[in-house]
């Protein structure tokens, strides 16, 4: 056996399911060191926490390599949500399947009139989330007097997400002597607290610094204007035409922009976030496992425990917090030894701050433009080609249908209409500012005698550049580039002038979108010409005094 070490059922269990070798996770949760043994895990999503836990547990569950008969169960996980409970009861029912184990869900979403019959039945290991187990725990269902272990899965998840209460509550209930294993991707008080109050002589288990981060995972990011966003996120999706691709988005109101704007574009998309219900949920996960959708908008609560093997790439369409939120998201991809890519889309006046950060988490990144509409219909003819020139099966009827096409359009009728039909439901790329799409910065320009000045909040201090200011003014300001004149930059403002035809319906926009721009950390304001000030090497002109106390003498 390749697995030696560990009880005949688990080890014949893990040769059954192709497990030739175990993470390192895994060998070390179940190394003779830890049996026993209360137990602090730090390892990433993806390296087979579930599994370790599983084999960390067989000491106190088995006897004779068996699971003896329980009425009350000797086993608890607590998980943060439904699906990630379901994915840890689905591997723990494989894995002690040889030795007879009984593992039982409760979950929020499920009848909790079989859960409790379930209970009552019993059970060897009872998988749950923290509230519907408090239920079962304060209705009498569920009974945690003969607890041999307890594992919290994702704990420092389900404090973000407030669980604390109930989590105190439920391991209250446990036997004093039962083991803990605690398995967290980051140790803040909350958790060290935790470990504090319910372990004694815990064995910490590190994996985040010697396995690599996501090794399987090709970062890469993409610098735009604010307002190509979308146009971006558009782009790489039909770049990349991946099997699954989650967007993540950081409120409820940003998925839910976005959702509508990629369904009325064509794409096969679904939303999760705050304000879906658990059957939104089941329906969204369900669209996205059997096909029917390729495209998960949502924020970051909302894909906690989400475990889909098919997603390929992750766009992180507003910025994570942190380095640890951009892993911890970008390791919905790259699992089970599948490759994966993550791309952040990077305002222009932050990515010295995003740099900033993948420096300091030492996550290689990859900078890169945002896909051309050229570039994109150069990867669907090669993708056409691919899928052509792969081998078919064909049986009568088919050839049948062929010859008659060929005979009535011809070899080049039967291939433009190929081409036609499948590539016809592809939604259109959309068109992003260029590297060549430099506007004038030297100076007035014919046409603009009786212009106006605005100052934009982005200097050269945050990365700004005439090449995406352009568009950008033109969006928010429902103009053409014909109707912008020069663009002078200083240290913390640009300054633009905009032409005496389009003044009107420029300040007009900016009224109207001051909401918008306000959220994306964007003002605009009127403003004196800088020409002069600019080239003093001076910062924007200061307001003359009108008020105080000289004004008013």
């Amino acid at each position: 056996m390749p697995h030696d070490h560990l009880p005949s059922a688990l080890s014949q269990a893990l040769a059954a399911r192709g497990y030739d070798t175990l993470t390192e996770v895994q060998t070390r949760a179940s190394a003779p060191e830890a049996t026993g043994r209360d137990l602090i895990v730090s390892a990433r999503t993806g390296s087979g926490k579930t599994v370790a836990f599983g084999l960390a547990m067989a000491g106190e569950l088995l006897e004779d390599d068996k699971l003896p008969f329980a009425r009350t169960p000797f086993g608890l996980v607590i998980a943060p949500t439904r699906e990630l409970a379901l994915q840890v009861s689905t591997e723990l029912e494989w894995l002690y399947a040889e030795a007879g184990g009984r593992i039982v869900t409760c979950v929020g979403g499920m009848d909790p009139i079989k859960e409790r019959r379930a209970l009552h039945g019993g059970a060897h290991i009872v998988v749950g989330t923290p509230g519907r187990l408090r239920d079962h725990l304060e209705r009498g269902a569920l009974d945690l007097s003969t607890l041999r272990v307890a594992v919290l899965d994702e704990a420092d998840e389900m404090l973000d997400m407030g669980f604390r209460e109930e989590l105190e509550e439920i391991l209250d209930a446990t036997p004093d002597e039962r083991r803990t294993l605690l398995f967290s991707a980051t140790m803040p008080r909350p958790i060290v607290a935790l470990a504090k109050r319910y372990q004694k002589d815990a064995l910490r288990i590190e994996t985040l610094g010697s396995e690599p981060g996501h090794g399987d995972i090709a970062y890469q990011a993409v610098a735009v204007s604010p307002t190509d966003i979308e146009h971006a996120v558009v782009n790489l999706l039909r770049f990349h035409e991946a099997e699954t691709a989650i967007l993540f988005c950081a409120t409820r109101e940003a998925v839910r922009r976005l959702h509508g704007s990629l369904s009325e574009r064509g794409f096969e998309a679904v939303a999760l976030s705050g304000e879906h219900s658990q059957s939104d949920r089941n329906r969204a996960l369900q669209a996205l496992r059997d096909g029917r959708a390729r495209v998960l908008v949502a924020t970051d609560v909302a894909a906690r425990g989400i475990d889909l093997p098919s997603v390929t790439l992750v766009i992180h369409v507003e910025l994570p917090r942190d380095a640890e939120a951009l892993q911890h998201r970008s390791g919905r991809t790259g699992r089970a030894g599948r490759k994966g890519t993550a791309i952040l889309i990077v305002p222009n006046m932050r990515r010295r701050r995003v740099d900033s950060m993948l420096r300091g988490a030492r996550i290689p990144v990859e900078w890169i433009d945002a896909p051309t509409p050229e570039d994109i219909r150069s990867r669907d003819r090669e993708r056409l080609l691919e899928r052509l020139r792969a081998p078919v099966e064909a049986d009568e009827d088919d050839q049948a249908l062929a010859a008659q096409l060929l005979a009535e359009l011809g070899p080049g009728g039967v291939a433009a209409a190929l081409v036609k039909t499948l590539s016809s439901d592809l939604p259109a790329p959309e068109d992003i500012i260029g590297a060549g799409d430099r506007p004038d910065e030297s100076g007035p320009r014919a046409g603009f005698e009786g212009s106006s000045w605005f100052k934009i909040n982005a200097g050269r201090k945050h990365g700004a550049d005439p090449r995406w200011l352009l568009p950008l003014i033109c969006r928010i300001g429902h103009v053409s580039r014909n109707d912008i004149g020069a663009i002078r930059m200083a240290a913390m403002e640009s300054y633009f002038e905009v032409s005496q035809r389009a003044v009107q319906n420029f300040v007009r926009a900016l009224r109207k979108s001051s909401a918008t721009m306000a959220q994306d950390g964007i003002l605009v304001e009127p403003s004196t010409s800088p020409a002069e000030h600019i080239a003093a090497g001076g910062g924007p002109p200061k307001p003359r005094r009108k008020f105080g106390p000289r004004a008013r003498r």
